[in-house]
């Protein structure tokens, strides 16, 4: 058997993960103390960690997160009022099989967003389908795909994503436009996928915040009801690095 003739066609087949194991150990002779079956076990394993690999990346990318976070980076500091057992279970990403919400309200700088994008990213990793916006951006990009006409299949995007994460909720009065699309949004995911929101206003205010009654009604009742709740407390998480 040609080694090189295989790894050529190894890359031509797009064996990538395949090609990497089998060159390292033809120069390392680690094949040399591997039956056939192991060997082919762990060609298969390499080739299946480096397609899991790449998926994920796209996957993160493609969810446009804020910055990179991950679960194992969260503090379960008692002054944060953040529920470990709560949030390990959040963490397996049951909630969007049970398409469930999740909101996460606190002042600034507590760590509402990087909760959220941690959460996202988790759920990248098992293969969900994740997008996140920060609220102002998406409907201002909303009420751009209006004008030109594109605004059913913006509309049909944020649909299909497993977990939509909707960041900053609140900062901005919501305008009756705002209303009738987010309505929508909330509307064409509810029972069928989740959708995490992180606000620094409290839940007892949104109704105030969203005006008009009845929309709100409608939104609220939509979103609350099927959510898991975290309330951060404490002092912003970004003090001690501003005055480091």
């Amino acid at each position: 058997m040609n080694n090189n003739s295989t790894l050529e066609k190894m890359k031509e087949l797009k064996l990538f993960g395949m090609h990497t194991y089998f060159s390292c150990s033809l120069q390392t002779r680690e094949h040399e103390h591997t039956t056939a079956d192991e060997l082919l076990a762990l060609l298969i394993e390499a080739e299946y960690d480096y397609k899991r690999t790449k998926r994920i990346k796209a996957a993160l990318k493609k969810a446009g997160f804020r910055y990179p976070a991950s679960i194992e980076e969260i503090s379960f500091s008692k002054t944060r009022n953040l529920d470990k057992n709560m949030f390990v279970r959040l963490a397996d990403c049951s909630f969007v099989e049970k398409k469930e919400n999740i909101i996460i309200t606190g002042p600034t700088g507590v760590g509402k967003s990087y909760l959220a994008s941690a959460l996202g990213h988790q759920a990248c990793v098992m293969g969900h389908r994740v997008r996140y916006y920060n609220m102002s951006k998406l409907f201002s990009l909303l009420k751009m795909s209006k004008a030109d006409n594109s605004y059913l299949k913006a509309m049909a995007r944020l649909e299909k994503q497993d977990v939509l994460i909707l960041d900053d909720f609140g900062l901005h009065q919501f305008d009756s436009s705002t209303c009738i699309s987010l309505l929508e949004i909330i509307e064409d995911r509810h029972g069928k996928s989740s959708t995490i929101i992180a606000s620094q206003v409290p839940v007892n205010k949104w109704h105030e915040l969203l005006g008009d009654q009845t929309l709100a009604d409608a939104i609220l009742d939509r979103i609350i009801h099927t959510s898991n709740r975290i309330e951060l407390q404490g002092d912003s998480m970004r003090k001690p690095k501003t005055q480091k």
